[in-house]
């Protein structure tokens, strides 16, 4: 184990950040690219892009609990962890490099469907960043401490998973799409392989935890609130990352393909900008002094809020981009407070087959977005229920944080 793992030093928590940042940027790019490259190189209607969409989760709800589960009983190449991130990473890179050729593909394998080819590469590429988020994820939690330096690992990965995303939305707007996806090939794989050459996993994860942690049972009457709380939170985000070109194509009449994409592009650089902001100078401190689950609840209200003043107020990018900024405190705690919260509750043995179904709490509201809600704003007259939508999702979702207990009691 190396000096700076040792001692949790501030350069430590950047390189544990990296492999959850590496999956981050991948699905920056599939929020980016995939829905636009869909829309104004395939024509495909909203409703086809909706099951596109739905491909990847459908796989998650069984790949990450199954993952997690083998990832918490195996030891190979130098950890439990480690080998799932190695191979996701590689088969995440590859599914990015491949979303320009999508039409290249159906040609060469003479398949006769863009749909079926648009479908596998989605299912791929959501796969991938399945296999690898789950033990991104659990790695933070098997070597941080619980308590306050696990929750400095999560917020942290999210600052650092948030800075980089903004990069790839920046490279959208300024370079195009295709600029983002060539870049992102690389830094996909490259943040997966690297860091975890240099961070040793525990053979068991008590080893560091104090002897209090090491007897804490999973408190499932918690869990399962935390999990439907999550849910109705991912419905709104899962909503805005797939339909808001609908809406932009309305509101603002962004018709031309390198329009729509520079205002998509823009829009999600600023919520991951401020989001890359938001977790150490504010979400850390303010979690410090009232709680985790307080400020997590705060944070959620507010880009409830949000959503309902762009459904209301937007008429043009300006508008729509200051309060991108009020979203973002909302993102990056959606993205990393729920998780330490969720490691205080559960069997520390099984941390990687928690976390695989606490992502179920994230793909079943994609699937929702999906089927369900894309017919929806297929016949809406006015685009603008996508925010209507997301705004009552997150406001459900911070009221039912309120019956979420800030920790467990330990049982010895």
């Amino acid at each position: 184990m190396l000096p700076f793992q040792k001692k949790l030093t501030g350069a430590f928590y950047v390189v544990l950040g990296l492999p959850a940042t590496a999956m981050g940027f991948g699905l920056s790019i599939q929020i980016a690219v995939l829905s636009w490259i869909l829309r104004t190189k395939y024509g495909l209607d909203i409703h086809e892009i909706g099951i596109v969409w739905a491909a990847g989760p459908i796989a998650g709800i069984l790949g990450q609990p199954i993952i997690g589960w083998i990832s918490d009983g195996v030891w190979f190449w130098g950890g439990r962890r480690r080998p799932f991130i190695f191979i996701g990473g590689l088969l995440a890179a590859l599914s990015i490099l491949a979303l320009p050729y999508i039409g290249l593909i159906d040609e060469t394998l003479g398949i006769g469907s863009i749909m079926a080819v648009a479908i596998t590469v989605a299912l791929t590429l959501d796969l991938a960043i399945n296999i690898s988020f789950n033990p991104t994820r659990s790695i933070i939690a098997d070597v941080t401490p619980e308590g306050e330096p696990r929750t400095k690992g999560y917020t942290w990965m999210q600052a650092i998973s948030n800075f980089f995303g903004a990069g790839a939305y920046l490279i959208s707007a300024l370079l195009g799409n295709y600029t983002l996806i060539y870049v992102g090939t690389a830094v996909v794989f490259l943040f997966s392989v690297i860091p975890m050459l240099f961070i040793t996993e525990p053979h068991e994860p008590e080893e560091v935890e104090s002897d209090e942690v090491k007897a804490t049972k999973t408190d499932w009457n918690q869990l399962f609130k935390i999990y439907f709380a999550h849910a109705f939170s991912w419905v709104g985000i899962q909503t805005m990352f797939i339909y808001s070109f609908a809406f932009l194509e309305q509101r603002f009449e962004a018709t031309d393909a390198d329009v729509l994409g520079s205002i998509i592009g823009w829009s999600f650089f600023i919520l991951n900008g401020a989001g890359a902001i938001f977790p150490i100078f504010l979400l850390e401190p303010l979690s410090k002094k009232i709680g985790k689950v307080k400020t997590h609840l705060l944070s959620v209200a507010s880009m409830s809020l949000g959503y309902f003043l762009i459904f209301i107020f937007v008429k043009n990018t300006v508008m729509m981009y200051a309060f991108f900024i009020l979203l973002s405190i909302g993102w990056a705690a959606v993205v990393s407070l729920p998780f330490a919260i969720m490691t205080e509750k559960v069997n520390k043995k099984r941390m990687g087959f928690f976390m695989g179904i606490f992502n179920l709490s994230v793909v079943i509201p994609q699937l929702v977005s999906s089927f369900v809600l894309g017919s929806v704003i297929q016949n809406a007259g006015d685009k603008g229920i996508v925010y209507l939508i997301s705004g009552i999702s997150l406001a459900i979702s911070a009221f039912l944080w309120f019956f979420v207990n800030e920790k467990s009691p330990h049982v010895k």
